[in-house]
């Protein structure tokens, strides 16, 4: 048959049709031998569209795609001025005094420095974004692949949209100096205790965190007090990571002054 390097065939190279199979073969850096040699080319595997397409569901590709969503998020967001994430309800009604309170909001931190990040979604993302253009700041919603959601709200000027919670999530607590919760439901809470944990571990330091709302937030704090420090499941020191307040103006202070603006 030849001397090995006669059998040797770079990756991107065509066999014949009919020829017989080579003993040795390279594809990029890995050597194939004997019967771990394999017909074609990575070329003509990658432009073959014809084949089982389940390559796309699986983890090592997942993986590829996780890597990507970082990637495209660090991309757009890494010019971000000074920014505050505001969270709250998808649910909250356009005119509703909870609604206008994040307009007000979006305004006040645009006025006072700062770039406005949101969930890109209707409620009360909708309006913290739309007090942000208004003032003419810098409007930021992080969407997430949803089947009950449909796209950025329209006062969004730089949008990303993420496939993985986790992705986002990240993006929200890089790129913010604080966290302003308005009223909300689950993803709410889940983006509130995730930074009151970031903030306890010490994972991330110097992170304002502003409950607005007393009304609503109250049963909660009460039950934070009451029952969670209480039996010992967390120190009143705890409590102390955050503020609750209803002024919008006493808000963007607390997270202006914890941030040293």
């Amino acid at each position: 048959m030849g001397n090995a390097e006669d059998a040797r065939i770079p990756d991107g190279a065509e066999v014949p049709e009919g020829a017989v199979s080579p003993e040795e073969q390279w594809l990029g850096p890995v050597l194939r031998r004997r019967e771990q040699v394999q017909p074609g080319t990575t070329d003509q595997r990658l432009l073959d569209t014809e084949g089982d397409s389940e390559w796309v569901h699986t983890d090592p590709w997942r993986v590829m795609r996780i890597q990507s969503e970082f990637v495209e998020g660090f991309g757009a967001l890494a010019e971000l001025p000074s920014a505050i994430s505001v969270f709250g309800s998808a649910r909250t009604p356009a005119g509703s005094p909870e609604y206008e309170a994040g307009v007000a909001l979006g305004k006040a931190l645009v006025e006072a420095g700062f770039a406005v990040i949101t969930g890109g979604g209707p409620g009360a993302m909708e309006a913290a974004n739309k007090g942000a253009r208004e003032a003419e700041g810098v409007s930021v919603g992080l969407g997430i692949e949803l089947p009950f959601e449909s796209g950025l709200n329209p006062h969004v000027d730089i949008g990303v949209n993420f496939r993985y919670f986790f992705v986002r999530k990240t993006m929200f607590v890089k790129y913010a100096q604080g966290f302003v919760v308005l009223p909300g439901g689950l993803g709410t809470l889940d983006e509130l205790f995730e930074a009151l944990t970031l903030v306890q571990t010490g994972k991330v330091t110097r992170f304002p965190i502003v409950l607005f709302g007393t009304a609503y937030w109250g049963g909660l704090v009460d039950w934070l007090r009451e029952t969670v420090v209480a039996q010992g499941k967390a120190s009143e020191k705890d409590l102390l990571l955050f503020h609750v307040t209803d002024d919008v103006e006493e808000a963007v202070r607390l997270v202006t002054k914890e941030v040293g603006r």
